[in-house]
């Protein structure tokens, strides 16, 4: 029931946000957007700040779904591949772009939780199932470990973001991580 609550606010917030704008929304307008209490949003959250980096959530739900439509049979690379070039639609289309900017910028300052680097997200365990299997399928290298190649997908991931924040999102950035992951990942790849 907990986690359900906590996800109505986050959820509620981050449409907020998109719709009216960060500086421009309310943990007033939250809490009625969500059918929550005051106090539920307090137990949760500090502030409107602490939503930032709850965006890790929306991350990870977008990778609950993608998780049903990933064909068994393809091979890992192709499915990595997949994961990032639907969760950057997803963040083109639905994140504004001040706002992924702005969660970088409080991850590097936080002293407190680092939620993008929360190896226990749902995000890092399905790439490591998938980079497992890919080993195991004689897909991937195996003198790497697979917390090693998950390791350096999150990096790429999140180099292409932050470039594009940087670059104010003047390209699509789903169009360019499309052509540029397989580059900055073909070395994982199983040489034949």
């Amino acid at each position: 029931m907990e986690n359900k609550t906590k996800r109505k606010i986050v959820a509620a917030a981050w449409q907020l946000f998109y719709e009216r704008g960060y500086d421009y929304t309310t943990v007033d307008e939250i809490i009625a957007r969500s059918q929550t209490s005051k106090g539920s949003f307090y137990h949760y959250f500090e502030g409107k700040d602490a939503l930032l980096g709850s965006l890790s959530i929306i991350f990870d739900e977008k990778y609950e779904e993608l998780m049903k439509t990933l064909d068994p049979e393809e091979n890992a690379f192709d499915k990595l591949m997949y994961l990032n070039r639907e969760l950057f639609a997803m963040i083109e289309n639905s994140v504004p772009l001040e706002l992924l900017a702005r969660l970088y910028s409080t991850q590097l300052v936080t002293k407190g939780e680092k939620h993008l680097l929360d190896r226990n997200r749902t995000y890092y365990r399905l790439l490591r199932t998938i980079v497992s299997e890919g080993q195991r399928r004689g897909e991937l290298r195996d003198d790497l470990s697979v917390n090693d190649i998950t390791r350096l997908y999150a990096m790429c991931e999140r180099a292409l973001l932050y470039e594009w924040c940087l670059s104010g999102g003047e390209y699509s950035l789903r169009d360019h991580a499309e052509k540029t992951m397989p580059l900055l990942l073909s070395e994982v790849r199983k040489k034949f």
